[in-house]
């Protein structure tokens, strides 16, 4: 039987994609629920994967820009997978099958001794190292497994059946071996030019960036924060968060959460032009914006107002991972009110982050590093971290921007405010 494999919709407002990568070559055993191609939207990059076994057909190149609902491919699927990866049809796997039936029912009696005999001189076993194959690595796990069944580098070497593209590939990006020398080899002289297609991602984040910066009139204003009760709260309580929630705490879910509290107050930070219209949701969802190799992503956490710091933090990790895998959806790309962007992770001092339209604001983390702060008359070594807010003056005035980033301020330097709504306690204790 011959199945088509379609593009299919990765949204509403999305009518074709672009052939990333093929992650299997044409003609190639497939199985069910394999990652055969990769395709770029210009939100986002998606896996297809087989829906059944057998013998791929390849219909789509590379870089080819084709609509959704296309075949971009077909598969064969009486073309069986055998154990060891070989190409069979359905009648050879039958009469294999019955074959080794068979087989079995001949076995010796001299045969089984013969097993027997191997299974008593387990103290014999092979040595796991191999003379021929000694430059080969072999992690712990694997040599334990080794042992259990009696097997040697050149056993394992020996029972591979079929070398592909992966194997060798890993073998070509092994990282050379340091040379024994101390002297140092300066690179080779190279004039050569390496040229290649942006992906649809890219190409769509280009135009989104110089949009931003020509049809906004973009500001940022700056302020600092002593990182120290955070990171003393994160440290202290690490362990216990990890067993009872399965997962690290970091820094991105408390800035998620101080966010979220201070569009409250400063709702115009939260807010979209939308033609002569002002727009301001009556909820905060906070992109996260993350590294991925195919470029920037940007997914969402909703409704950050009234989530708990535990719950931010696991949503955020999941849709990092998903970003990075290229799991993630259209969806939990689409929206957002506002975005958070964290150039510290890369080392980053101070930067003025681009808005994420068609948001108004954005915040920017950078590089938490010790610096000698004046603290009561006193001067004294704190890690401090550099905020930048950009935002968009025809929404924005400059007192709510520089208002919005100093109650951000304050609810990290003292994280309890996030209880009161970001007010400080003693004051609402005392209703003043």
């Amino acid at each position: 039987m011959i199945l088509e494999i379609k593009i299919p919709s990765p949204g509403e407002s999305i009518t074709e994609v672009e052939i990333g990568n093929w992650l299997v070559e044409d003609g190639a055993l497939v199985v069910k629920d394999q990652e055969i191609a990769e395709v770029e939207s210009d939100k986002a990059t998606l896996t297809i994967v087989a829906v059944e076994s057998g013998k791929i057909e390849i219909k789509s190149a590379e870089g080819e820009l084709v609509p959704v609902g296309a075949v971009v491919c077909k598969i064969d699927t009486s073309v069986e997978v055998g154990d060891g990866g070989s190409l069979q049809s359905q009648s050879q796997s039958q009469s294999q099958s019955q074959l080794a039936g068979e087989t079995k029912q001949t076995l010796s009696t001299d045969d089984k001794k013969a097993k027997q005999t191997v299974t008593s001189q387990s103290s014999d076993s092979k040595e796991i190292l191999s003379e021929k194959f000694d430059k080969v690595k072999v992690t712990s796990v694997a040599k334990e497994m080794m042992k259990e069944y009696d097997l040697s580098v050149d056993d394992v070497v020996a029972g591979l059946k079929r070398i592909g593209k992966k194997e060798l590939e890993a073998v070509i990006n092994l990282p050379k071996e340091k040379e024994t020398s101390p002297v140092f080899r300066q690179k080779e002289v190279s004039r050569e030019i390496d040229r290649k297609r942006m992906s649809s991602l890219r190409r769509k984040l280009s135009v989104r960036l110089v949009s931003v910066k020509n049809e906004t009139a973009m500001l940022t204003t700056f302020n600092e924060i002593d990182m120290s009760y955070v990171m003393d709260l994160r440290k202290k309580n690490q362990q216990k968060f990890i067993e009872t929630h399965g997962f690290k705490l970091g820094f991105m879910s408390f800035f998620t959460k101080a966010v979220a509290i201070a569009a409250e107050s400063f709702p115009m930070v939260n807010a979209q032009l939308d033609g002569e219209e002002i727009v301001s949701p009556q909820f905060v969802d906070v992109g996260i914006a993350v590294s991925t190799p195919k470029g920037l992503m940007v997914p969402i956490v909703r409704n950050a107002e009234s989530k708990t710091i535990s719950q931010i933090e696991l949503e955020i990790k999941e849709l990092a991972e998903k970003a990075r895998n290229k799991k993630i959806s259209v969806d939990e790309l689409t929206g957002g009110t506002i975005t958070i962007t964290n150039g510290g992770v890369f080392g980053s001092l101070l930067s003025t982050p681009i808005i994420n339209p068609p948001q108004s604001a954005i915040l920017g983390m950078h590089n938490i590093v010790e610096r000698p702060v004046a603290v009561n008359g006193q001067v004294v070594i704190r890690p401090m971290m550099y905020t930048a807010l950009s935002y968009d003056h025809r929404v924005i005035d400059g007192k709510d921007s520089v208002g919005f980033l100093v109650k951000v301020k304050e609810m990290i330097e003292n994280p309890d405010r996030m209880f009161t709504g970001g007010q400080e306690p003693g004051k609402l204790l005392l209703g003043i």
